[in-house]
């Protein structure tokens, strides 16, 4: 009798605790779906049915008349938003209503390699960013190129070597291998040679940030239904924790613990630990007069290693999804591959046949098509924020609380038909000056924008671009027998995109 009691008050009080907040939106009158106990309006996603973005383009296109549409992210009050006036508002105007991304715990141990530019918030993402954002100058990009164009030659000797033979490559594969390569160059200073070693070591490290391991989804699960019990738990898992802060400090080590004039991202970041303190006026914090305190940081070994750790993880799956679709719709849109073989060609007949960063800035089609491939697959199929404060949507009654939290589903708003005409068709016109100027700013962004834009946005294009220039210069793509026109979203992926089965296709070499 006890046990059944004892097993009625605890499914009470799982209900009272996994409802508390479900009646949010209806007292607001915001249209939103009939959330579940504990799991609110994500069901699917706890289950693994479908990802973030796939549950975002889901509520997106079941309102098709509303500005924002209510959800429920376990038990916490959601906001999908659908229109580009509020998105542009939210991102930008009233940035500091929402310049969280709502990803770091408020409260409980934040793990070492989350204390990033991307994860931090608050006075920690303020400081970071102002210290960080001279290492994605023009310049310090410029100064990068060689050790790209190192990568994007081996990346093609390897399409070259699969052509020759007539074996299909695993584009997703190939332009993983070719980012991990770039990544090794450009952010750690190592010849890593994943094009040419199926067992390079970094290229598993790679890996292992991204498989969503059994203990990572439940861990995942539970810090977002019961956040206060779980929130020592780590996501990354020790682990991969000693792997990066390893690595970091070889590194440093072996460059006596001071910058050596590499321009790789180690590098960068070592010039800044080496500049100390820094201070800025706090988001957070504020005296008595309404003035705000002021915030300082110093760049320790585990703050650098945190930023070398997303340097990693951002430009690893990212990159090498964008790429690879892109080489998809050109695989099965041959009459544009030879529009940017052209592009390709003219430009480097003016540069020796040499890639150049000069070079890659004159391949203009180029550049359209990629962002073409970006506005079909965005990489990142979603923004997300946090509200800081109380706000009240502008144009409405509706004021939301400190702790909601705002999806900006950038995958539906990029394949509306009501921004972009025929929005399946893979066309890189859409990019030219004309067609951008005719539509809203803030129905295309594959890099977010305002304040929290992703600060290696540009270094992301160039290194993307410089290895389809690569290839496309030698090689022409096309589908395998085992590819699949339409690709298969794989659900199980959280912040940035991924297809299941990966993307074979066939390589030609071209004879010019």
């Amino acid at each position: 009798m006890i046990v059944i009691l004892a097993l009625v008050l605890l499914l009470a009080t799982l209900y009272v605790y996994g409802t508390r907040n479900h009646d949010y939106w209806a007292r607001k009158g915001v249209k939103h779906d009939k959330p579940l106990p504990l799991f609110g309006t994500e069901i699917k996603r706890f289950l693994q049915q479908k990802s973030l973005t796939q549950m975002a383009v889901d509520n997106y296109w079941k309102y098709p008349d509303e500005r924002f549409v209510g959800a429920y992210r376990g038990t916490v009050p959601e906001l999908v938003i659908r229109d580009p006036d509020l998105i542009k508002q939210i991102i930008v105007t009233d940035f500091a209503s929402f310049y969280s991304r709502g990803l770091s715990p408020e409260h409980g141990v934040i793990e070492p390699l989350l204390k990033n530019l991307f994860f931090a918030d608050g006075d920690l993402w303020r400081l970071l960013r102002q210290r960080m954002t001279p290492a994605f100058s023009s310049g310090k990009l410029k100064s990068m190129f060689p050790l790209i164009v190192d990568c994007a030659d081996r990346l093609q000797k390897r399409a070259l070597k699969a052509a020759a033979s007539g074996d299909a490559l695993d584009a997703r594969d190939l332009m993983a291998r070719y980012t991990t390569d770039f990544i090794g160059a450009c952010g750690f200073g190592l010849n890593v040679d994943s094009l040419g070693d199926d067992e390079s070591e970094f290229r598993k490290l790679g890996n292992k940030i991204f498989t969503i391991t059994p203990s990572r989804a439940l861990t995942s699960i539970f810090k977002i239904l019961f956040p206060d019990i779980f929130k020592n738990f780590k996501f990354l898992g020790q682990e991969l924790e000693d792997s990066i802060l390893a690595v970091v400090n070889m590194i440093q080590k072996e460059r006596g613990n001071k910058p050596c004039g590499r321009n790789d991202f180690i590098d960068m970041m070592m010039e800044l630990k080496q500049k100390g303190k820094i201070v800025v006026e706090s988001m957070e914090r504020f005296n008595a007069d309404g003035s705000p305190e002021m915030a300082e940081l110093e760049l320790d070994d585990i703050l650098l290693a945190a930023q070398a750790f997303i340097f990693f993880a951002a430009g690893f799956e990212t990159s090498s999804s964008a790429t690879s679709f892109t080489l998809h719709q050109l695989a099965y849109n041959q009459s544009v591959q030879k529009k940017v073989q052209e592009d390709i060609d003219r430009v480097l007949a003016k540069y020796d046949n040499k890639l150049s960063y000069d070079a890659i800035k004159e391949m203009t089609y180029l550049q359209w098509t990629f962002q073409e491939g970006m506005r079909i697959f965005p990489s990142s199929g979603l923004l997300m924020r946090k509200c800081t404060q109380k706000y009240t949507i502008p144009g409405t009654d509706v004021t939301i609380d400190k702790g909601v939290k705002v999806t900006i589903p950038i995958q539906a708003i990029h394949n509306d038909p009501k921004y972009f005409d025929n929005p399946t068709e893979f066309r890189p016109e859409r990019f030219s000056p004309e067609e951008i100027a005719k539509r809203h700013k803030f129905v295309y962004l594959p890099f977010g924008d305002g304040p929290r834009s992703c600060i290696g946005g540009r270094l992301g294009q160039m290194q993307s671009v410089a290895g389809l220039a690569a290839l496309l210069a030698r090689a022409t793509v096309a589908p395998a027998p085992s590819s699949k026109r339409e690709l298969q979203q794989d659900p199980t992926t959280s912040i940035v995109q991924n297809v299941i089965g990966g993307i074979p296709l066939q390589f030609t070499q071209r004879h010019i």
